[in-house]
């Protein structure tokens, strides 16, 4: 892998990797908050929850503080336990990772699909099949003799997991799915958006996901009593609504009025921001297509894409350089675009981890190139990331 440094290079791109679309209709929530000095609890929180839980087809919708905390929160909620196992991809950003690890549990990463990039739904089947042994009720790891406590389906770069083998193996030995959907927001697998088909789905709202809120989270589900009990340890489990009275260990994870009023705002666009998304994928598809060496991940069969972040496979030996070559032209060229995340297994803070293979996510590290994919993103600036990509080629014909 090409680790030359990267400091001595522009600085501040003309065109980001992501910006946030935000104007009056957020505007105009905040303002309302202030004038009616409700900034912490208020209605705009409710009014986003429902928004998220009828756009993503769930009963029920809490919302955080974070996405991280969303998933902290998800896993008590699916009865992770200390010294339990959680399957999970390592590729990904390291969030849900460590939450798993704030649980007192610990990550199995399966390694991912090479066309797909998400967690190998077969790998996930041969390790519980022929590495794990079932009793009492459930599955246990046969190498380190620890419960399997859930599996986490990260559902990366808006792109879905393949779900159906691992919720058949996965029901079979009562083990929870907890759908980490912070970067497929819209995204669909088989007709269904993704948060939606497992135990618990979850949502990021940060500044550079699909919709924003300047930050916040969200827990989706069908279950009233799993919504009902995240309410209630997002809000440092209180059992009084004046007493400050506690029965057990809560959390400060509400979601603020302030980000429900730009959730809400953001969420009346959620259609142009998938419009959006997907259009500049398809023009980045066929556009760069004609280069040489470069590959964009196609949309499978009965399935649809709301592609986050639109990123290439760079084949140096046809392109003519790596992925972190090209990186450095682009930016001196104004462009920003980033490498995969370190696949999860090489990561010191999860030193010791076990790993089922692994070598795919590192290859895809290695070669995988993310583009400028804003839903603010104009057709020139797309144009002028394409040409500078075009210039590169060309430097090394």
């Amino acid at each position: 892998m090409d680790t030359r440094p990267t400091q001595n290079i522009a600085p501040h791109p003309s065109i980001p990797l992501y910006a946030p679309s935000v104007g009056e209709p957020e505007a105009a929530n905040l303002a309302e908050c202030i004038r009616q000095n409700l900034l912490i609890h208020g209605p705009f929180v409710g009014a986003f929850e429902r928004g998220i839980a009828d756009f993503v087809g769930t009963a029920h919708a809490v919302g955080t503080h974070s996405g991280t905390s969303a998933l902290h929160l998800a896993l008590l909620l699916a009865g992770v336990a200390a010294d339990d196992e959680v399957l999970i991809t390592p590729l990904t950003f390291i969030a849900p990772a460590n939450a798993i690890r704030y649980v007192g549990a610990h990550p199995v990463f399966i390694d991912v699909e090479p066309d797909t990039w998400q967690m190998d739904a077969q790998l996930v089947v041969r390790f519980l099949k022929n590495e794990c042994s079932f009793r009492d009720g459930k599955l246990f790891n046969a190498a380190t003799g620890r419960r399997i406590g859930a599996i986490v389906a990260v559902h990366f770069l808006g792109m879905p997991v393949d779900l159906d083998p691992i919720i058949e193996i996965a029901g079979a030995h009562n083990i929870p799915i907890v759908e980490d959907a912070a970067q497929a927001l819209g995204t669909k697998y088989h007709g269904n958006r993704v948060g939606s088909l497992g135990m618990i789905g979850c949502f990021s709202f940060h500044g550079n996901k699909l919709i924003t809120a300047g930050g916040g989270g969200m827990i989706v589900t069908n279950d009233e009593k799993i919504a009902r009990r995240a309410r209630y340890l997002a809000n440092q489990a209180k059992d009084d609504p004046v007493e400050t009275s506690h029965k057990e260990i809560g959390y400060n994870y509400r979601m603020t009025n302030l980000h429900g009023a730009v959730g809400s705002a953001q969420l009346a666009k959620i259609d142009q921001h998938i419009e959006a998304k997907r259009h500049i994928a398809s023009v980045y598809a066929r556009e760069l297509s004609q280069i040489p060496g470069l590959t964009l991940v196609q949309e499978k069969p009965d399935t649809f894409y709301t592609y986050w972040l639109s990123s290439i496979i760079v084949d140096a030996t046809r392109f003519g350089m790596t992925a972190r070559e090209l990186m450095v032209a682009l930016r001196r060229s104004g462009v920003e675009s980033l490498p995969l995340y370190e696949p999860l297994h090489l990561s010191l803070a999860h030193k010791g981890a076990q790993a089922v293979g692994g070598k795919v996510a590192e290859s895809l590290r290695e070669r995988a190139l993310s583009l400028p994919s804003s839903v603010g993103l104009t057709g020139p600036d797309q144009s002028r990331v394409i040409e500078a990509i075009q210039a590169a080629f060309r430097s090394h014909l």
